[in-house]
């Protein structure tokens, strides 16, 4: 009964690993963008619906907000101080244009592939 009771738990471990690897792999890639220079890089990037944008304020002693504002799908990170991470995850598909609400000349603009 031991053995049983062993066997049946390594099963469930082998298959709670194989669900969470599967998991991780359909969250899909995160791309880096750099606010610095009081711009976005890069400044375009075509990605797949599910994937996420991570905004990372490189400038030294400027604040940055990222926003997008669409009929489909809006974002807002808020002020981002130096060092600051802001994540966007596009759950559809378009084309976006990601604004900083401090620095009216930024632009990101973001393809997302998929429906």
């Amino acid at each position: 009964m031991r053995r049983i009771t062993s066997i049946s738990l390594a099963f469930a471990l082998v298959a709670t690993s194989a669900a969470t690897l599967a998991l991780h792999a359909s969250a899909g890639q995160v791309y880096r963008v750099s606010q610095k220079g009081r711009a976005f890089q890069p400044g375009a990037l075509v990605i797949r619906k599910g994937e996420t944008v991570q905004i990372v304020n490189d400038d030294g002693e400027l604040l940055h907000h990222a926003y997008v504002d669409s009929p489909t799908f809006t974002y807002d990170s808020g002020d981002q101080e130096p060092g600051g991470k802001a994540e966007i995850v596009f759950s559809s598909g378009g084309s976006f244009a990601v604004l900083c609400g401090i620095h009216p000349k930024m632009k990101l603009m973001v393809r997302v592939e998929g429906n």
